[in-house]
């Protein structure tokens, strides 16, 4: 699914306008990325938690020579799913229902055709 499919999909299911369902989500979105790119961590409970780690510099090794190596400390953006989206993805627990179809509006009246 791709961010629009996301975008309509979620319009559907909460029953509002698209352009509402956009600005939530990439509101969320925003949110999320400007609290991890501060070092916080933020956890969207039964959902995933996103944050940042920092790994150590530590000896490697080169797959091909087998020469150790040196590899730099860096820092890695790291999300991991919790217990309640591991439950749905892997079936232990049944998928909330969506709302699938928009309501769609009463189809105009013909006018009535004058007797003459």
């Amino acid at each position: 699914m791709k961010k629009n499919e996301l975008i309509n999909a979620v319009a559907i299911h909460a029953d509002v306008e698209r352009k509402v369902a956009k600005a939530v989500i990439e509101g969320t979105v925003d949110v999320i990325l400007a609290n991890v790119a501060k070092g916080e961590i933020v956890n969207i409970s039964g959902f995933a938690k996103f944050f940042k780690k920092k790994r150590p510099a530590r000896i490697g090794r080169n797959p091909a020579t087998g020469e150790q190596i040196q590899i730099k400390a860096k820092t890695v953006a790291k999300i991991t799913a919790l217990k309640g989206f591991k439950d749905v993805a892997l079936g232990a627990v049944a998928a909330p229902k969506l709302n699938s179809a928009r309501k769609a509006p009463a189809p105009a009246k013909k006018p009535a055709k004058k007797k003459r």
